[in-house]
């Protein structure tokens, strides 16, 4: 009865257009009074709570490296960069667009600003080139959702809270996944352009390439900052949040000198209305969290789900089917704050490894940004490539399907995600 609670008040407060953070209070004000002990003071303390944790300031600092990144000509620079490597390959802006995703995502941990960037960036590119516009912006999309897998990621850092699993092991095991994400992609793009007739760009020289490598250092030097300092103990994810927008903001302004002190104020308060709607999200879930414990519904979930506790393969293929079924409904960070204090008890209790479990988790919710009907990634690639959303829709299926293959195989041999993990931390 519990659990027929908590699904339905949270559904049915969603169904009626209630934005999802005030959908998760009205779930705990249901879930309180179904326990008979319902106390505002109860619910605003938990509220306060659930916002007030350290590791959770990385959030808006890197979201604030992510738009000095876009703004300050970083994300250009890496573009051209790998441009001028495979660039003149045939189907060579489709690598681009890969290999500038994942240079990317080691920046800035946002699936939507990297989408955003790169659709304005090369889907004109693409379209003139020859290539099929609803393809190029499915693969945009695609390529755009490696951000919340390659560390510093936004989606380790909040699951790593909900969850209280170690966020520096999440970001390391989440280098090779977010690797072998973008090399689907290069695979599946590989076999869909081969039989394109398009303008291939003129291959660049060494001292073209040598150049577009010189401008683009500064940008590729941040992720390896980030990477070994985590990986030493130089300091922590939060401090590593920091470190990447002080770093980003130096850059833009006093190497690039792209952005001036006018251009910070808009900067600023963008980053903190998108932290301002994740931080009151996180919040909002927290009460509910709460609430779960309280009412016992992860032993309820293990007791259902039993029989599958034996078989841990069997069990992780379950939860990731039904994550993705949430994740056509749902964006990201609900998804994690919801799921992530009911299936961690059950996970434990198979003997599944957190940090493991962590990876997928976050993978099958960045993928649930390209799946229709909402599908965050999707809208922010329509909208700035001014593309019908049923056209990107059309153009992701063969990535995504890319993709789910990638992250089932991960299901099925989860040496794929721990030996490399393993290493880096």
């Amino acid at each position: 009865m519990t659990i027929a609670i908590f699904v339905f008040s949270l559904l049915g407060a969603m169904a009626i257009g209630i934005p999802i953070a005030f959908s998760l209070l009205i779930c705990g004000v249901a879930l309180m009074w179904h326990l008979n002990m319902f106390d505002a003071q109860i619910l605003a303390q938990n509220l306060l709570e659930g916002s007030n944790s350290f590791p959770l300031l990385a959030v808006p600092f890197f979201m604030l490296a992510g738009e000095i990144m876009n703004a300050g000509g970083l994300s250009r620079r890496i573009v051209n960069f790998a441009m001028a490597c495979v660039g003149h390959i045939k189907g060579g802006l489709g690598y681009v667009t890969i290999m500038a995703a994942v240079i990317m995502a080691a920046l800035s941990g946002s699936a939507v600003a990297d989408a955003a960037a790169l659709s304005a960036l090369l889907l004109p590119m693409m379209v003139a080139a020859g290539h099929d516009r609803a393809r190029s912006a499915g693969l945009i999309a695609s390529a755009g959702i490696i951000a919340p897998v390659i560390p510093p990621s936004i989606g380790f850092v909040i699951f790593g809270v909900a969850g209280n699993v170690s966020i520096s092991k999440l970001f390391m095991a989440g280098i090779v996944p977010g690797i072998m994400l973008g090399a689907s992609l290069w695979i599946t793009w590989w076999w869909l352009a081969r039989r394109e007739v398009v303008q291939v760009p003129p291959r660049k020289n060494m001292r073209e390439i040598g150049v577009a490598m010189r401008e683009a250092t500064w940008a590729l030097v941040m992720p390896l900052i980030v990477v070994f300092g985590l990986k030493f103990g130089v300091f922590t994810p939060t401090e590593a949040a920091v470190v990447a927008a002080v770093y980003a903001l130096f850059i833009s302004t006093f190497v690039y000198r792209e952005l001036g002190l006018k251009d910070l104020y808009p900067l600023f308060v963008s980053s903190a209305k998108t932290s301002a709607v994740v931080m009151f999200l996180v919040a909002a879930a927290m009460v509910s969290a709460w609430l779960i414990t309280v009412a016992n519904l992860p032993a309820q979930l293990i007791e259902i789900l039993q029989p599958m506790l034996d078989s841990p393969r069997l069990l992780m293929f379950t939860i990731m089917v039904i994550i993705i079924v949430i994740g056509t409904a749902l964006d990201m960070t609900p998804t994690i704050l919801l799921l992530t204090p009911v299936l961690m008890p059950v996970v434990k209790a198979a003997g599944i490894d957190p940090v493991y479990f962590g990876v997928l988790f976050i993978i099958n919710c960045a993928i649930g940004l390209i799946t229709p009907p909402v599908g965050t990634v999707l809208n922010a690639v329509a909208g700035v490539g001014k593309i019908s959303m049923d056209e990107v829709t059309r153009g992701v299926m063969p990535f995504m399907i890319a993709q789910f293959t990638v992250m089932f195989a991960m299901v099925l041999f989860p040496a794929l995600v721990m030996v490399p993990a393993r290493w880096f931390y």
